[in-house]
């Protein structure tokens, strides 16, 4: 039997923080159903490698999706080279650990910034092609959204708050034919996970959640999960499935963690002091201020 085309063939994607990880999976995903791909990223050399090795038609823009003029600009190639995208994936992010009270404060509204307000600036910068596409958002979330964890605060926030933006935007912009998705994934092998497991107190505390909360995926396997959703145009998807059911009990989560952490803190404190661990990975590393 003949293999059916993918809806997808021959519309364009933009993705962002597509240098690496699951960024440049899911690109590679999204060109092989035939899209022409846009990746958006801070490191135009690697970018440019993703970009090569992509089976379709792409292009890269190096950007910082925190600032506006610049995604403008990103924009304003991306249909000349292609036309207006149908596909937007709000992908790029960073996560940094530590206690709070410690905590270097440029770098946790660093996370807060790319997070949340990169997403923000992601969907400003698009929605008027997605208006004229009756296209697809995908906001890329997390197991945080959901449910917060001790040493991790901003990151938490920030993804908590992009999940209540893409519910508000999703309202707001249905009855233009624009669909808005969540996609909430778990731990995922790419470099900002490995660079979090370096440090012994995150990688402790991970250690302490259920085994299926801590098993890592492969990028590919989320990758194709994320694309398969694109493809369908579902409002939400969850990697791992299992993710789906925390919803029902988020209410219980906080207490829970409290009761954990007040019992299992102390004693890792005892064992290592716990420190900051600074943006994580690479991808982290090159979302540095501006100004710095």
């Amino acid at each position: 039997m003949p293999v059916k085309a993918s809806p997808l063939r021959g519309r364009t994607a933009v993705v962002t923080g597509a240098a690496r990880g699951l960024g440049a999976a899911l690109a590679h995903e999204l060109s092989g159903r035939g899209m022409k791909v846009a990746l958006l990223g801070r490191e135009e050399a690697t970018l440019a490698r993703v970009r090569d090795a992509l089976p379709g038609e792409s292009c890269c823009w190096e950007a910082d999706i925190t600032d506006d003029a610049g995604m403008a600009r990103a924009a304003a190639g991306i249909r000349e080279r292609f036309g207006a995208p149908s596909v937007v994936v709000a992908n790029a992010g960073v996560a940094e650990g530590g206690p709070f009270a410690e905590s270097d404060p440029a770098t946790w509204r660093r996370v807060v910034e790319v997070n949340l307000i990169g997403s923000a600036v992601t969907a400003r910068t698009f929605l008027p092609d997605l208006f004229a596409t009756r296209g697809y958002l995908l906001q890329v979330a997390s197991l945080a959204s959901i449910g917060a964890a001790p040493l991790m605060s901003a990151y938490c926030a920030s993804k908590a708050g992009v999940e209540s933006f893409a519910h508000a935007l999703r309202a707001e912009v249905a009855h233009r034919g624009v669909n808005v998705a969540l996609a909430y994934i778990n731990w995922t092998d790419t470099d900002m996970i490995r660079d979090a497991d370096q440090h012994a107190v995150l990688r402790e505390l991970r250690g302490h959640m259920p085994p299926p909360a801590r098993k890592v995926y492969p990028v590919a396997h989320v990758a194709g999960r994320l694309a398969r959703a694109v493809e369908r145009r579902r409002p939400t998807v969850y990697v791992p499935g299992w993710l789906r059911s925390t919803q029902l009990v988020r209410a219980a989560m906080p207490p829970v963690v409290t009761a954990l952490s007040r019992r299992e803190l102390p004693r890792i404190a005892a064992d290592r002091r716990f420190e900051a661990t600074g943006l994580l990975g690479e991808g982290g590393r090159a979302a540095r201020l501006r100004e710095s």
